[in-house]
């Protein structure tokens, strides 16, 4: 496993860290604790950290302009105005549902959002995985335990998700305009050993960066599912990447301290906190969500 220099981003203990993500025009990295219900945002020049209180439990976001953001919640869709944090109902999503929550999420190069729910409890097969396309909401995969790892090939037209409780990481053929799949789900790789799959995120180079749950790292996968690095994380409940700064080579880290005892969390001191690695990667910017 390598040891790359790495820095913690906040010292704040998430209970269940989540959905990073960079905004290369403002230098400014956002990311979740869902259990919490709050939403971070650091300036990475700078360091200033804040963190907002959403009222909800939520997941992800994707930006609609300099202006707006898509959050996606336990209940639904909103847009979030920068200006003044208002969030304003855009769809609802399982809202009937009161087992559920959002988890897992990506924007497609297309505009088209991926969304992935689960059982708040992570009750086999309650979640499904959504694509919101044009402003329209449809279930693309029924029957998921845990979603994550969702994330697009750089071409667009491959896509990945898994199911943590099954331990396969799955690649979708994909229309490269819509971010919709034009084929069923095969299997990429099948993981083995300690911890599972969580969330990931696609390089440059087609590379797949997937954050190992409870091993301490994260895995460098080729397209064709080969293990090609492992990086060191200092806490052991690794939860989803996201590639940050103005070149876009290192990698932002978020972790948990879900369901850690008082002496699993003694002996973990930093599961929570917010880590940027320098990873000398080659990551891409996330493409903004289309509404319309």
């Amino acid at each position: 496993m390598e040891q790359v220099p790495t820095t913690i981003l906040s010292t704040e203990r998430c209970h269940l860290g989540e959905g990073p993500t960079y905004d290369v025009a403002t230098d400014t990295a956002w990311w979740f604790d869902i259990r919490e219900g709050k939403l971070f945002q650091a300036h990475l020049g700078s360091g200033a950290i804040r963190i907002h209180a959403l009222g909800r439990m939520a997941s992800a976001l994707g930006r609609i302009d300099a202006e707006r953001q898509l959050v996606v919640a336990e209940d639904g869709c909103y847009v979030r105005t920068l200006a003044d944090g208002a969030m304003t109902l855009f769809c609802a999503l399982e809202a009937d549902n009161p087992a559920t929550r959002s988890n897992d999420c990506r924007v497609h190069q297309s505009g088209t959002f991926w969304i992935g729910t689960m059982g708040r409890k992570a009750e086999r097969g309650l979640g499904a995985i959504y694509a919101l396309h044009r402003g329209k909401i449809s279930m693309l995969f029924p029957g998921i335990s845990i979603p994550n790892s969702i994330c697009f090939a750089p071409d667009g037209a491959t896509g990945y998700f898994t199911d943590t409780a099954r331990g396969a990481l799955y690649a979708v053929p994909l229309d490269p305009d819509t971010g919709l799949p034009r084929g069923e789900p095969e299997v990429l790789l099948r993981h083995t050993g300690v911890g599972g799959l969580d969330g990931s995120v696609c390089d440059a180079d087609g590379q797949i960066w997937n954050a190992c749950w409870g091993a301490s790292r994260v895995d460098v996968y080729s397209p064709q599912g080969e293990c090609l690095r492992s990086l060191h994380v200092p806490a052991k409940q690794a939860s989803c990447p996201a590639f940050v700064g103005p070149d876009l080579s290192r990698l932002l880290v978020t972790s948990a301290w879900q369901d850690m005892d008082a002496e699993a969390r003694a002996a973990d001191p930093q599961a929570g906190c917010t880590f940027v690695l320098q990873a000398s990667a080659r990551g891409r910017a996330e493409p903004d969500v289309k509404l319309a």
